[in-house]
């Protein structure tokens, strides 16, 4: 042991303590000299490792690594939004903040029930979630758990299903004068009423609605629900029809309806059919997808839309894979046709496995709804969701790799990341797979933008993430 100054009254033990203190602190300070600057990525290891040689293989003089950033490898074109606020129209705004009066107005409730309404909320939210196998199937037929499922889980995803819904646009949903269109596990009527809040421009289209559902109780809700909105927002082209027809359908995926749908949606859906544990996911979505396409007419568009967690984003990516399977294109969030790199194989919360989900920040959520979430003792700081929507009828289809020459979109699907060297990243989509999207132009990207570079330099050459192998991409003006 080094002999060390002490005392004439120091213990052997004391010195041993000390001594040993002594020791440990030099070697880590070793350690943490010898590894600085070595954790980004397969670059900065080697230019770190090359410092520490000298001429001839004999050591340097060692120095403090510093991280060299490279140049760009794209400039940046465009930024597309998924979840800008401003999209959004302002009387469906107006609609979003009042809809708890709204409920009330056609599903009035005493003073009793909405003193309990947090309580009935907190007890519904454990049985989506954790007692879910407690849960009864039709459990909406209950007017308690349908009260507090409307006041609370319908007026969430009407915030994210109109914010996803007005910033992907009116063109996403190519729906004509006499078609019909069909919603699948509607419940009370979420995705037709946030579709025509959404997109103003779709409300003058003469739509028939096929919404089904096994809960007769939730559809008279919803179309009850539906009307009144449609009568604050009307369409406005003189002389349209108030609102969309609506056929309510009782029963489950496979249930017969008359005509063929031009458009189909659902909505958590697959997250209530996955929970009865009967199937893999893989089971599920080759099972559901085959039912999906008989109802679909000559030309079709599907949106499937799930909560943003690794088994729903893995359903979700089995079903894009069913819908190229049958030619159709992928219009978001995908911006390519190869192999899902974010399919949620694996994937845990931590790990590397990646699931594609899109989420934003939920302070500009109602204020009453923040209220009520929070009374509830389920505070909500974010919205996630999981979708895709996929057409047969697109003009363009989505490129399978990448080109030197031409433009490369990037969908973000993740929050920043700190990166070595003050440098900001986000894990994306593109053509080139999983990608590292290194912002060296300073724009600031969020979850779900769509992104577009053109590249600098040939792609194929990308230095890759050592923590998820994924190409690094640097962004630059």
């Amino acid at each position: 042991m080094k002999k060390t100054d002490s005392s004439p009254g120091e213990k052997w033990y004391d010195r041993f303590v000390k001594n040993n203190a002594s020791e440990k602190k030099e070697k880590k300070t070793a350690r943490s000299s010898n590894t600085r600057g070595t954790r980004a990525g397969p670059e900065t290891a080697r230019d770190s490792a090359n410092g520490r040689i000298g001429k001839n293989g004999a050591p340097s003089k060692r120095t403090e690594y510093a991280f060299r950033p490279r140049t760009a490898d794209a400039k940046l074109l465009s930024v597309s939004h998924l979840f800008e606020t401003a999209a959004v129209p302002e009387d469906a705004r107006e609609v979003l903040n009042n809809f708890s009066a709204i409920v009330q107005g056609v599903f009035p409730s005493s003073s009793r029930q909405q003193l309990s309404l947090p309580q009935d909320v907190r007890r519904l939210s454990h049985e989506l979630t954790d007692d879910r196998t407690e849960r009864r199937v039709g459990y909406m037929n209950d007017p308690a758990y349908l009260s507090a499922y409307v006041h609370y889980f319908t007026w969430w995803n009407l915030v994210r299903l109109t914010r996803l819904f007005a910033n992907l646009g009116s063109r996403s949903f190519p729906v004509e004068d006499g078609n019909y269109c069909l919603d699948i596990g509607s419940g009370p009527l979420t995705v037709v009423t946030a579709l025509w809040l959404a997109c103003p421009e779709l409300r003058s289209r003469k739509l028939t609605w096929y919404c089904m559902d096994i809960s007769q109780n939730a559809l008279s809700l919803g179309e009850d629900l539906y009307l009144s909105v449609a009568a604050r927002t009307p369409p406005a082209e003189p002389g349209s029809e108030p609102h969309w027809k609506i056929i309510r359908v009782k029963g489950a995926l496979g249930t017969d309806i008359r005509e063929k749908a031009s458009l189909i949606t659902c909505a958590n859906m697959f997250n209530e059919l996955y929970q009865n544990g009967r199937y893999t996911p893989e089971e599920l979505a080759r099972k559901y997808a085959a039912e999906l396409f008989p109802y679909a007419a000559e030309k079709h568009t599907v949106l499937v839309v799930e909560p943003g967690v690794p088994r729903q984003a893995r359903i979700i990516s089995l079903l894009r894979d069913a819908f190229i399977k049958k030619n159709m294109t992928i219009t978001a969030p995908c911006p390519h046709k190869n192999a899902c790199a974010m399919n949620g194989l694996h994937a845990r919360m931590g790990g590397t496995a990646k699931w594609c989900n899109f989420s934003f920040a939920a302070e500009d959520a109602p204020q009453l709804l923040l209220k009520l979430s929070a009374d509830a003792g389920i505070p909500k700081e974010r919205a996630v969701l999981s979708f895709v929507l996929a057409t047969n009828s697109a003009e363009k289809t989505v490129p399978s790799h990448p080109d030197e020459q031409a433009p490369l979109t990037l969908r973000i699907a993740s929050d920043p990341i700190r990166l070595p060297g003050h440098r900001t990243g986000y894990y994306a989509c593109s053509a080139l797979g999983l990608t590292l999207a290194v912002d060296s132009s300073g724009t600031g990207f969020k979850s779900g933008d769509s992104i577009t570079v053109t590249p600098l330099r040939n792609l194929n050459t990308l230095p890759k993430d050592v923590k998820t192998g994924a190409k690094e991409l640097s962004i630059g003006k």
